[in-house]
């Protein structure tokens, strides 16, 4: 029966996520498709300009682009002095991993993938328990707030946490992208989404924080704030998310748990009398 009920969990959530998928596929389909189809074209047209304005040949044009997306990361700053290489070490142990800045040498290479097999894990038990941690915190100070209003109902139940750090995480992410916005002079939409997929540890890498005005060397202030902001932030959302998971896969081995509970005790309060069992409500069952 147990075996029936986790294979049934395991098959509804497996079709909810290819469902998911497949809603997403269709909704960026419709957002991102005719704006992709618009700039390739534009951006055709641009490149034609330039090929024929300076008569370029292709072959020097290749060149041309490829140099310009190499040095990319080398107009933001130096990115391999220590500030930036634990900005990187940061962002690969955590997985967010921006791609902003990569290893080029053979030895920074084989050291990246040793650092994060042991980096990687390390950094998921700590993070879940500092959200273990986090969680037991807002329990205790949700109870203590019960008392002082001397609620009827003192427990605080799982629910409860859950939309706390939920909004815990809200503040997190609105603060950050106010926090991004003034210093990277993004707009609040982009700061939110940097927040998002930093903190959801998505990555995309389409906005990177400390790559304007060499700030990794000349703005030490910004740079701590942004490691706090990575730190706390991960902790809270991986607090929120462990209870949510929880929750879902609980659910029904909670329920199932009660129920074998509520059998025991009914059990242990029946009284048996020669062949027939009197319950302690009064109602009579036969053994027969």
């Amino acid at each position: 029966m147990e075996l029936t009920q986790e294979n049934a969990r395991t098959l509804f959530f497996t079709v909810c996520t290819f469902t998911y998928l497949l809603i997403g596929a269709a909704v960026f389909d419709a957002l991102e498709s005719t704006y992709e189809g618009e700039q390739r074209i534009v951006l055709q047209n641009e490149e034609e300009e330039i090929l024929t304005a300076y008569n370029i040949s292709n072959d020097d044009y290749a060149v041309l682009k490829r140099n310009v997306m190499t040095t990319i990361p080398y107009y933001s700053g130096v990115q391999w002095k220590f500030a930036g290489s634990f900005y990187f070490s940061l962002t690969l142990v955590t997985a967010i991993g921006y791609g902003h800045s990569t290893p080029q040498t053979v030895t920074g290479k084989v050291f990246c993938m040793l650092y994060s097999l042991a980096g990687i894990p390390l950094c998921v038990i700590m993070f879940q328990s500092v959200g273990e941690r986090l969680n037991m915190f807002v329990t205790y100070v949700m109870k203590q707030i019960k008392k002082c209003f001397k609620t009827k109902n003192a427990e605080v139940s799982e629910t409860n946490v859950i939309l706390v750090t939920m909004n815990l995480s809200t503040t997190v992410l609105t603060s950050g992208a106010l926090l991004f916005s003034h210093y990277e002079g993004w707009n609040l939409v982009d700061a939110f989404y940097y927040c998002f997929t930093t903190l959801t540890r998505i990555g995309f890498g389409d906005f990177v924080a400390l790559q304007n005005g060499h700030s990794l060397q000349t703005n030490p202030q910004y740079v701590a704030m942004t490691m706090i902001f990575i730190l706390f932030g991960l902790s809270v959302i991986s607090a929120a998310m462990h209870l949510i998971v929880q929750r879902f896969l609980t659910m029904p081995v909670k329920d199932k748990r009660g129920a074998e509970r509520e059998a025991a005790e009914t059990a242990q309060s029946a009284v048996s009398l020669d062949g027939d069992v009197i319950a302690s409500n009064g109602t009579m069952i036969s053994n027969a």
